[in-house]
């Protein structure tokens, strides 16, 4: 049999098919059930910047109240943990879910300002998570803000998680920089052993009934897999980092393309939200099923075989098969 093993932010995975930050990775049987069917490490969901912040003020304020009176009043206060339901349930996931599986677990943290939340980094790496994801949700809607500004707080983010943790960290980035290599390579620096390419953005619609705005969450298609297949190309083999790849990958010929183009692992979810968590075992056969089909005895052998490492000039590369494509192609 092929084999399948990968390397991910210097963690030895079974193979690359990693189960990304879902609602379905809250429940530990769920991350049982994942290491069951195949899955090489599990990303948790995200505890959100709001959700610790929010947590500290009310635990500040509870803990305040009543102390200009009687010192003994403050006795009658319970342990300031019992206010801390969010974060807390969220190390005890880490820790329940370590003790259940053998596989890596990897936390995620949200947020997307420079302030004391990034400190909960390291109570997450003291519960036992094996790395943690940074999911850098922001939108810059200031019309003062430049692109320098937004790439300098995201270089601020990562180098304040890595002074205070010593698991790895990947960084779930935005295709939306004017630079991305630069940023990349910005982020590299900071302190990132990872990239993950890319972050879908919430896209909100409108409800013409009850005029509001409405939530719209749309699951990936394996069209979307495109973006990520493109970057992943041009940064292998530039970077001192992990590369791991997200949207779009349902089937296992979606997963090979991504291996090839430069990726160490894929993140699956809008396929096991669809499909269920077995889809992983359909996934991994079909990878099986073609690597002894063309005789590629490893992820390792065929890891890059497309990639722009070689190529000596990625933009104008790019441009050519830009040229290529809209000459080529022929309208119904």
């Amino acid at each position: 049999m092929s084999d399948l093993s990968t390397n991910y932010l210097g963690l030895r995975l079974r193979n690359p098919l990693v189960a990304s930050a879902s609602p379905l990775n809250a429940k530990v049987s769920n991350i049982v059930a994942l290491e069951e069917y195949g899955a090489g490490a599990v990303v948790l969901p995200s505890i959100f910047e709001e959700q610790i912040e929010a947590e500290r003020v009310e635990l500040q304020r509870q803990m305040s109240a009543g102390s200009e009176s009687f010192a003994e009043a403050l006795s009658y206060f319970p342990n300031p943990e019992a206010y801390l339901v969010g974060s807390a349930r969220y190390l005890d996931l880490i820790r329940l879910a370590r003790e259940s599986v053998e596989i890596p677990i990897i936390a995620s943290l949200n947020g997307a300002t420079g302030q004391g939340w990034m400190e909960y980094a390291k109570e997450i790496q003291d519960a036992g998570a094996s790395a943690l994801e940074l999911n850098i949700y922001f939108i810059p809607a200031d019309l003062t803000l430049g692109a320098l500004d937004v790439e300098r707080r995201y270089a601020e983010i990562v180098a304040s998680v890595a002074e205070v943790v010593e698991i790895p960290i990947a960084v779930k980035l935005s295709p939306y920089f004017s630079a991305l290599g630069g940023v990349a390579q910005r982020l590299r620096k900071s302190g990132a052993d990872g990239l993950v390419l890319f972050n879908r953005f919430y896209q909100p619609d409108i409800d013409l009934e009850e005029l509001e705005i409405k939530p719209n969450i749309l699951l990936s298609t394996p069209m979307a897999m495109r973006l990520p297949l493109r970057w992943v190309a041009i940064l292998y083999g530039k970077l001192r980092t992990s590369l791991a790849a997200t949207s779009g990958m349902h089937r296992g010929t979606d997963v090979l393309k991504m291996l090839m183009a430069g990726a160490d692992v894929t993140m699956l979810c809008s396929t096991l939200m669809r499909h269920g968590l077995r889809q992983i075992q359909l996934i991994e056969r079909e990878m099986v099923s073609w690597m002894e089909e063309h005789e590629y005895e490893s992820v390792k052998q065929l890891k890059g075989s497309l990639s722009q490492k070689n190529c000596g000039a990625p933009s104008e590369f790019e441009r050519a098969q830009y040229m290529r494509a809209i000459s080529n192609y022929t309208p119904v």
